[in-house]
């Protein structure tokens, strides 16, 4: 876990609110076609209003930085929030400050 990748990742608004849509992606995806379980489609997030390339990188970022996985099915990316590492780095900034 690297800490100051995550802190970048977490500077930017829409990244933290990309992690809190996935935190409840029921509640914040649910016109998904494919199952919840296999994460969240990376066009979904368009509904933050950003555009798709935008979007992307911003999900790169968070997937950078360890936040999100990702599984590829056919030409579709799911994302999902990474629970270990984002525990582990809020027990390390707990613990730090």
């Amino acid at each position: 876990m690297d800490r100051d990748e995550i802190l970048k990742a977490l500077s930017h608004p829409a990244r933290v609110e990309m992690l809190k849509w996935l935190k409840e992606p029921r509640l914040h995806f649910s016109a998904q076609e494919h199952p919840l379980e296999m994460g969240v489609c990376a066009s979904q997030f368009e509904r933050c209003g950003l555009s798709q390339s935008t979007v992307s990188t911003h999900l790169s970022t968070l997937q950078k930085a360890g936040l999100v996985t990702t599984r590829k099915v056919g030409q579709w990316v799911f994302y999902k929030r990474n629970e270990p590492v984002i525990q582990a780095f809020l027990k390390r900034m707990s613990d730090d400050i």
